[in-house]
C-alpha cells in the first residue's frame, strides 16, 4: 500500500551535518550520499545492508503503513506493530510566512525511534545516541524537528568536507608503531593550523570511522589510533599498562604536524575511556581536553580485580574477546559463543582461556603472575598520578552503567586534586547511554533521553580547543537525573553540594537472615542489637546478574547467606543523590573473605530493586599495597565505596541494605583460604559474623538531598 511516507523525499542528518537523501518507495529503500570529501550530491542507489547506521531505515520501511495511519492524537498513541508513543515536546518556526508547530512524539519501551508529526503527519524519524541525532527529515522541515540543537551561533557549523590523509604507522619510545589515521577538514585555506581530537581504541579504528570524521566536518584534525596489540597496530596488548605513554607520545607525533596548532582534546568510553583518563595523568601540556565517557576504572578498582577480588564475567568476556586474534570478537563479549555461566565455573581459573576458546590469553597468563597489588599494577592505576591532571574534563556516565566504579573513581580524583573545569552529567543510562527511556522495568520521563548530548561535547571541545567562548564552563558543574522524580538537577559538585550525608543503622534481634528475617534499617543505632551470623559456602555463590541493572533481587533474598535490613515504611519522599559508602564491622572464620554490600528500593509489592552495589576483599581492608589476612573471629572494620545513584524512594516504599559474601558473575568467589586466586582449587566453607551495637555501629551512609 502506498502511503503519504512513500512519496516523501526525507533529507538525512547525522550529528547536524547532511549527508544525503532517503527515499522509502514501496519496495526498497534508495539512498542518495553525499561524497564524503567534496560535499556533493550523488545519485540515488538502492540502499546497501552494510551501511551503518543507527537509525533503523529497515524497521521505518517495514512499518510504513503503521505509521502512515496513526493518528497523532491525544497524548499516547500505540500503533499496529504495538509501538507506543508519548507525546513530548514542541517546536515553533516561520514557514511561508506563517507560524508553525510540530509535535515531538518519544517512542517508549524499546531504543528510541522518535517521530515528529506536523498536522497529523509524520515529518521525521530520529534515533538520539552518545554520537548525536541520526534524523530524517521531511525537506524543508529542519527548524521543525530536534536539529535546531545544532543551530547555536558559538556550535562549530559542518562547513567542510573530510579528507582522509591514510594510515601512518607511528612509532611510540620503544619503537613500537601505532596504526594511525588522520583526517582533516576538506576546503580549509592551505597552511591552516588546526585543533585536533584524538580517539584511541582497542576496538579497530575502522568500525566507528565514520562517525569520528563528523568533527573534520567541524573544522577539527581528527585522528583515530588502533592501540598497541590491537587491529593493525604492532606490539602486544597489556590492558591498561601502556596508555599513559602511548598517549603522551601520540600528542607528540600530533602536535609536530605541520597541520596542528599544538592543541589536542581526547575524546573515550568504556576501555576508551581509561584510555584518555589515562592520558591525562601524563601531564602532557598539549592536552588541553577531555571528554570522558563511561570509563574503565583502575584494575583494583573496575576491571581485573574488582575491590581486590577476581572479576569474573565482564572482565573474562572483554579478556577472552581481545584473546583470539587482533580485533575482537564480540561473539564473545556479548557471551553468545562462549556460555557465561561455564565460563565462571570453570577452574583453575588460571586456565579458562585454554578451556574456552582453546588457547592462552596473553593478559589473563599475565595478571595470573601478579597476584599481588606490585608496580605491575601501581602503573596501571590511574590515580596514582593524579596529581598530574590539569587538563578539563568532562565525564559523562549513568546509573546502569557497569563501570560507574571507575567513573566514580575518576570523579574522586579530579575532586581531591581540585581539577579545574571539571564537569559531571549523570543519567538514567547504560554503558551505551542516551538510547531508551524504559530500562529492565525501571520507567523514566521522556527527557531521560536528550537531544543535545552530543552538542555539549562538540562544546566542550569549542570551548577548550577553539576558545570559543560559549560559557559550558560556566555552567553548574554537575548534571544528573532523579529516578523517580524522573526530573533533571544541577549542582555546584558532585556529591551535590545541597546532600546531606546520612547514616542508616543495621540492627536485628540476631536473624537478619534473608529477606524474611528481622533486620531492621535505622536512623540512629541501637545500643544493644545482636550481632547477626551466616555461612559462606564457595561452592553455592550467589547468581545474581551483579550487573548495574535495576534487578529485582526479591528471590535472591529468600537464601539464608544474605543478611537483609529494611527501614520502615516511608511516610514522606526520600531522595539521595551522590557517591555512597557502608562501613561494616564483621568477623570471618577463614583467613580471607569477600563482602557484597547492595542498596535496594522496595515497593509495596516486595519487589526489592537494586540500586547501588559493590564487592571487596577482605585482605585489602587497610589498602591494595597493605594485604592482610584475617585472624579468624577477629571483628574488622570495613570502609566500603558504593557507586553513584539519584534516586527517589515513594511514600509506601522502604529502604534496603544487604550484605552477603558472593557475586559470582562479578567475581569468582573466594575460597576463603588466603591462597592464589588464579590457581586454588581448594574452599572452605566459613561463618561470617556481622556485628551492629554502640561499639560496632556498621551503617550506609546516604546522601539525602531536599525534595524538590
Amino acid at each position: 500500500m502506498t502511503t503519504y511516507l512513500n512519496t516523501t523525499i526525507f533529507n538525512f542528518y547525522c550529528s547536524g551535518i547532511y549527508s544525503g537523501r532517503i527515499h522509502f518507495t514501496e519496495q526498497q529503500i534508495m539512498l542518495a550520499k553525499v561524497d564524503p570529501r567534496r560535499r556533493t550530491q550523488m545519485q540515488y542507489n538502492v540502499l546497501d545492508s552494510q551501511f551503518k547506521t543507527i537509525l533503523s531505515f529497515q524497521k521505518i520501511h517495514e512499518y510504513m503503513e503503521a505509521y502512515a495511519k496513526a493518528e497523532w492524537v491525544n497524548d499516547e498513541v500505540v500503533l499496529s506493530n504495538g509501538d507506543l508513543y508519548q507525546k513530548h515536546i514542541q517546536y515553533q518556526a516561520v514557514m511561508d510566512g506563517r507560524e508553525r508547530t510540530s509535535q515531538v512524539w518519544a517512542l517508549r519501551k524499546e531504543t528510541a525511534l522518535d517521530i515528529v508529526t506536523l498536522d497529523g503527519e509524520i515529518i521525521a524519524f530520529l534515533t538520539p545516541n552518545r554520537y548525536g541525532i541520526e534524523l530524517i527529515v521531511k525537506a524543508g522541515y529542519e527548524k521543525l524537528t530536534p536539529l535546531v540543537v545544532y543551530d547555536d551561533p558559538l556550535l562549530s557549523k559542518p562547513e567542510y568536507g573530510v579528507n582522509d590523509l591514510g594510515t601512518d604507522l607511528i612509532p611510540m619510545r620503544d619503537g613500537v608503531r601505532l596504526a594511525t589515521d588522520v583526517f582533516l577538514p576538506e576546503g580549509i585555506q592551505p597552511g591552516t593550523k588546526l585543533p585536533t581530537i584524538l580517539v584511541r581504541t582497542c576496538y579497530d579504528r575502522n568500525g566507528k570511522k565514520e562517525i569520528f570524521m563528523r568533527w573534520a566536518n567541524k573544522g577539527y584534525a581528527v585522528v583515530s589510533q588502533d592501540v598497541r596489540g590491537r587491529a593493525d597496530s604492532e606490539g602486544e596488548l597489556i590492558p591498561f599498562y601502556n596508555e599513559r605513554d602511548d598517549g603522551y607520545d601520540t600528542i607528540d607525533w600530533i602536535i609536530a604536524q605541520e597541520w596542528s596548532d599544538g592543541n589536542v582534546g581526547m575524546w573515550g568510553a568504556s576501555y576508551l575511556g581509561f584510555v584518555v583518563v589515562s592520558a591525562a595523568t601524563s601531564g602532557h601540556p598539549n592536552l588541553k581536553a577531555v571528554v570522558d565517557e563511561v570509563n574503565v576504572g583502575s584494575p583494583f578498582i573496575d576491571t581485573a580485580r574488582k575491590g581486590g577480588t577476581l572479576c569474573s564475567w565482564p572482565l573474562l568476556s572483554w579478556t577472552l574477546a581481545q584473546s583470539v586474534g587482533t580485533r575482537t570478537d564480540f561473539d564473545i563479549f556479548g557471551g553468545i559463543t562462549v556460555n557465561p555461566e561455564a565460563a565462571v565455573d570453570a577452574r583453575p581459573i588460571k586456565e579458562i582461556p585454554q578451556q574456552m576458546i582453546g588457547k592462552a590469553s596473553g593478559p589473563w597468563d599475565l595478571w595470573s603472575q601478579h597476584p599481588e597489588y606490585d608496580d605491575f599494577w601501581r602503573n596501571c592505576t590511574f590515580t596514582e598520578r593524579g596529581d598530574q591532571v590539569q587538563v578539563p574534563m568532562y565525564v559523562i556516565s549513568g546509573w546502569y552503567d557497569g563501570d560507574s566504579p571507575g567513573v566514580s573513581e575518576t570523579w574522586r580524583m579530579l575532586t581531591e586534586h581540585d581539577v579545574p573545569n571539571r564537569k559531571i552529567r549523570l543519567g538514567a543510562w547504560e554503558h551505551g547511554p542516551n538510547r531508551a527511556r524504559d530500562y529492565e522495568g525501571v520507567s523514566f520521563g521522556n527527557d531521560a533521553v536528550v537531544y543535545d548530548y552530543d552538542v555539549s561535547v562538540l562544546r566542550w571541545f569549542d570551548r577548550f580547543l577553539k576558545g570559543i567562548p560559549n560559557g559550558i564552563d560556566q555552567e553548574p558543574r554537575a548534571s544528573y537525573y532523579v529516578v523517580g522524580e524522573n526530573q533533571w538537577r544541577t549542582s555546584e559538585d558532585w556529591t551535590p553540594v545541597e546532600a546531606t550525608t546520612t547514616p542508616f543503622f543495621l540492627s536485628s534481634e540476631g536473624r537478619a537472615n534473608s529477606g524474611q528475617g528481622d533486620g531492621k534499617l535505622l536512623t540512629a543505632p541501637e545500643e544493644h542489637s545482636p550481632e547477626d551470623t551466616y555461612v559462606y559456602n564457595p561452592n553455592d555463590p550467589m547468581n545474581d546478574s551483579g550487573e548495574r541493572e535495576p534487578e529485582n533481587l526479591r528471590k535472591y533474598e529468600l537464601r539464608n547467606d544474605i543478611l537483609v535490613y529494611t527501614s520502615e515504611v516511608l511516610t514522606e519522599e526520600l531522595t539521595i543523590a551522590g557517591e555512597l559508602s557502608a562501613v561494616i564491622y564483621a568477623a570471618s572464620t577463614g583467613k580471607d573473605t569477600d563482602w557484597v554490600v547492595t542498596l535496594s528500593d522496595v515497593n509495596e509489592q516486595g519487589d526489592s530493586i537494586r540500586l547501588s552495589n559493590y564487592i571487596v576483599r577482605a585482605k585489602y581492608r587497610h589498602g591494595f599495597d597493605a594485604p592482610q589476612l584475617l585472624t579468624p573471629g577477629q571483628v574488622e572494620e570495613y570502609d566500603i565505596f558504593m557507586p553513584n545513584i539519584a534516586h527517589r524512594f515513594a511514600v509506601g516504599h522502604r529502604i534496603r541494605f544487604s550484605i552477603t559474601s558472593s557475586s559470582k558473575f562479578v567475581a569468582f568467589p573466594n575460597t576463603n583460604t588466603g591462597g592464589n586466586p588464579y590457581e586454588d582449587t581448594e574452599a572452605i566453607t566459613v561463618l561470617q559474623t556481622v556485628y551492629h551495637n554502640s561499639e560496632y555501629p556498621s551503617h550506609v551512609k546516604l546522601p539525602v538531598i531536599p525534595n524538590a
